[in-house]
């Protein structure tokens, strides 16, 4: 009766402490600018299973896609039994899906194949990332300290969990087995692993050494619960939603500023009527909305999602061209300091570290109260985009870096006149002349001209 209660109190505090956090995480995403994201209920359902649960765009890189392949579809079976334990701890019951017969011996049987080749896909991912010759996109100065600690971390936890997984599973085949009883299910990793555990500890030895396996895999599972919110791996939930949400118009569709729009059609059409400005609560009018994103609460709630989804897997920056040639910009940073910055700004997760990419990566100080733009994305990085899509395109969960690089880019040009001098020349062409190049309206036809007078000639 005492393991039980014990159990619903851990179960109990397990949940309650991941709602927490997933309260703040909330609480952070929606203090992003407001966007309507609905309608086209079927074209998002449809990119959502496409995308996020088949793993569409993992498939460009075949080694990587087959090694995660064979780890989510094992996250997903081995939910099974999770959902099996629960049960049986709370209700003091045990292998009580054992009822489903041969079905259950199937599942126990995949269970147990994904479970193994769990493990060796984890190894041949911590390999890649630590001791084969580094991978362009496992290397830049946002991977550094704490990113890369996570990841070890995740791949860590993931073998630890399929070892306790084994370790009940071959523990309570050998206490059936001197029991002379039948225990439901096929295990054919842990059968030839149970006789590898010695008799001569006897029924009770046995009996402890089972349920020893069973808290260490249940617990581990729910303080890797807990651990999410903090990493990267809070993709695997976040990515589902991340899809729904994405963007749905052409990807060289740039977004215009509503106010402008209405300056424009004004000025077009004198008979057009601007829409009054919005009003707050108390009826009095808001403040205006600055042009652009300076910091992560200008950026749209969208944006602010993805950067909870991100994966840090780099696909984004190993394909922008402009960290290929060696500019400065990298779209995963991009995405890993709006991350960053909302959650120094804002709410924290548990373990949370302000300096993310560790002493090395910081070419001087930086205030911790300072905005995004310049606090921790530099104009460089940003006039570096070529606006190319490559990074949009590759990401296996949708997100958009380009997006927040131009409102960013956007904050720059309207509201701190801070354009590179290039394009101020190009500003003043386009004003002054119409076009981007200077030459007076008036002689743009001067090359018919020339190309007349050559062909009579």
């Amino acid at each position: 009766m005492l393991q039980p209660i014990l159990f619903a109190l851990l179960l109990l505090a397990a949940f309650g402490l991941f709602a927490w956090q997933v309260r703040k995480i909330r609480a952070n995403i929606l203090v992003g600018r407001a966007r309507d994201m609905s309608g086209h209920p079927a074209e998002r359902l449809r990119k959502m299973l496409l995308v996020a649960f088949g793993q569409q765009k993992m498939f460009k890189r075949l080694t990587p896609a087959f090694l995660h392949l064979v780890v989510y579809v094992g996250f997903l079976v081995i939910n099974i039994e999770v959902a099996e334990i629960i049960i049986d701890g709370l209700f003091g019951t045990h292998r009580v899906l054992g009822i489903l017969g041969p079905v259950y011996d199937g599942l126990m049987a995949v269970n147990e194949v994904l479970a193994a080749l769990v493990i060796i896909a984890v190894a041949a991912f911590w390999w890649r990332r630590n001791h084969q010759p580094p991978v362009r996109r496992f290397t830049g100065i946002e991977l550094r300290a704490w990113p890369k600690l996570d990841a070890n971390i995740i791949l860590y936890i993931e073998v630890a969990l399929m070892v306790a997984l084994f370790f009940m599973n071959s523990a309570d085949l050998r206490l059936h087995e001197l029991e002379g009883k039948t225990l439901p299910g096929a295990f054919p990793i842990s059968h030839f692993l149970s006789q590898l555990l010695p008799t001569s500890v006897g029924v009770a030895g046995l009996h402890v050494l089972e349920r020893t396996g069973w808290w260490l895999h249940i617990t581990g599972i729910l303080l890797f619960l807990n651990y999410l919110p903090s990493s990267k791996h809070f993709h695997i939930i976040l990515a589902f939603p991340n899809v729904w949400f994405s963007r749905l118009v052409p990807q060289g569709q740039f977004s215009n500023v509503e106010s402008i729009t209405h300056e424009v059609k004004a000025m077009l059409d004198p008979s057009y009527e601007v829409p009054a400005a919005p009003l707050g609560p108390d009826g009095s009018a808001l403040a205006p909305t600055p042009f652009g994103a300076k910091d992560v609460d200008d950026l749209p709630w969208t944006s602010l999602m993805s950067a909870y989804s991100c994966t840090e897997c780099g696909r984004c920056t190993s394909v922008c061209p402009a960290n290929l040639t060696g500019k400065l910009l990298s779209p995963r940073k991009i995405i890993m300091d709006t991350r960053d910055r909302v959650e120094e700004k804002y709410h924290s997760p548990i373990i949370f570290h302000p300096n993310l990419y560790g002493e090395e990566a910081k070419h001087e100080p930086v205030d911790a109260d300072q905005p995004l733009l310049r606090g921790k994305v530099t104009a460089e990085e940003l006039w570096a985009c070529t606006t190319c899509n490559a990074c949009v395109e590759s990401c296996p969960v949708n997100i958009n870096p380009l997006e927040s690089i131009i409102e960013m880019r956007r904050f720059l040009v309207l509201e701190e006149s801070a354009a590179p001098n290039s394009l101020n020349v190009m500003f003043s062409n386009i004003e002054n002349n119409g076009a981007p190049w200077a030459f007076s309206p008036s002689d743009r036809l001067n090359w018919a001209d020339e190309l007349y007078v050559a062909e009579r000639a």
